[in-house]
């Protein structure tokens, strides 16, 4: 069967590879966009084919209203996805898209009886873990501000313009939204192995939060720690994308 993937406004892939024979589905952090990922592919197997997920809200799909709860959004996004899941996949997401992808998982193996080949969590808190800081979605701008500068994952030049900043921070906003909302419920372990990634200098997520993701799979469970701070997929992407290519075992 064809799939005009075009169409879909939830799906890009940078590099489109009939020839593949595994499909990597990438989910941004909070106010990221597909295009984070529009380089990977050329540091990867040429039988692996990247698609980046594209969240409403941001880039290409700036004008739509993003979502701020999580469970909308993975409904949303589980429709546009399953006809791309057509052969072999494994997931990859960082921070946010990390919690976007693990609930994406169980949604696919509760309703559809589909799971992926490999789950990537990186830069993420496993989900039974509370949320120990305060919100920070619904601050006064100002504060809001504040709070990003500290994550460190905005440029400055963004953060002091104001026009952009009321342009972005809907999305922002939103993306906040849905991880601070979330609140975790017990079910079934995924059967595919996890690996969990951390930046050896990322002062938002500790080693033993990356740890506790073991309890989430009855498959293998690994946890890679690389130089870099919660951005760690930028400044060492040749590194971190080495990893990928050595955890994804082609099916015959």
């Amino acid at each position: 069967m064809n799939f005009i993937k075009t169409q879909n406004p939830w799906l890009i892939f940078p590099q489109p590879n009939p020839q593949a024979k595994l499909r990597l589905f990438c989910f941004p952090y909070a106010g990221g966009g597909a295009s984070i990922f529009r380089e990977w592919y050329k540091q990867l197997n040429h039988k692996i084919e990247i698609c980046a997920v594209q969240l409403p809200g941001r880039e290409n799909r700036l004008i739509e209203t993003p979502f701020n709860h999580l469970q909308p959004l993975i409904n949303a996004l589980s429709q546009a996805i399953l006809p791309n899941l057509n052969q072999p996949f494994a997931f990859f997401g960082h921070s946010m898209g990390g919690l976007i992808c693990f609930e994406l998982a169980r949604y696919l193996q509760q309703k559809h009886d589909l799971t992926p080949l490999h789950l990537f969590i990186s830069g993420a808190t496993a989900p039974h873990i509370p949320e120990t800081k305060p919100p920070i979605h619904n601050l006064p701008q100002p504060d809001f501000i504040q709070e990003l500068r500290r994550y460190n994952g905005t440029p400055a030049s963004v953060l002091e313009n104001r026009e952009l900043m009321e342009l972005i921070s809907p999305t922002l906003r939103a993306d906040f939204a849905v991880l601070e909302t979330y609140i975790y419920t017990e079910s079934a372990p995924l059967s595919c192995g996890i690996t969990a990634l951390g930046g050896l200098e990322d002062t938002e997520v500790t080693p033993e939060e990356l740890a506790a993701w073991k309890q989430h799979t009855t498959g293998n469970f690994s946890m890679e720690m690389l130089p870099g701070n919660h951005f760690f997929l930028h400044s060492h992407r040749v590194q971190l994308l080495k990893l990928l290519s050595r955890y994804l075992v082609f099916p015959d």
